[in-house]
């Protein structure tokens, strides 16, 4: 499982959930960059996973809920953090565009 490289206008982008739209960038066994294009209105259901999160809101604003905690809302140029296994999900507040690494890599994310 590996790409070494990607530029994004040649690499398909999945929608999942509906109005989420992910291009996975690159990737290797250790970690995985992703870029999301978020809809307003769109949600991300409570979820977890093994893989630590790091993010970036480039434009939009995102509200990132949270099982343990009070959730947050992310705006551009904000960052955050979820640990692994951390349950968390999203409300898309607006129009969005996001950047996130994911360590180890997410199998599921792998674009094959």
């Amino acid at each position: 499982m590996e790409r070494k490289r990607g530029e994004i206008k040649e690499l398909a982008s999945k929608e999942n959930p509906p109005g989420i739209f992910r291009t996975t960038m690159t990737y290797n066994e250790q970690g995985m960059l992703c870029h999301f294009i978020m809809k307003q209105g769109a949600r991300i259901p409570m979820h977890n996973h093994t893989a630590m999160q790091v993010g970036y809101v480039i434009k939009g604003r995102v509200r990132f809920l949270q099982k343990n905690g009070p959730g947050f809302e992310a705006v551009e140029g904000m960052s955050y953090i979820f640990s692994s296994m951390e349950e968390h999900g999203a409300e898309v507040l607006e129009d969005s565009e996001v950047i996130e690494v994911f360590t180890p890599a997410r199998p599921e994310y792998a674009d094959n």
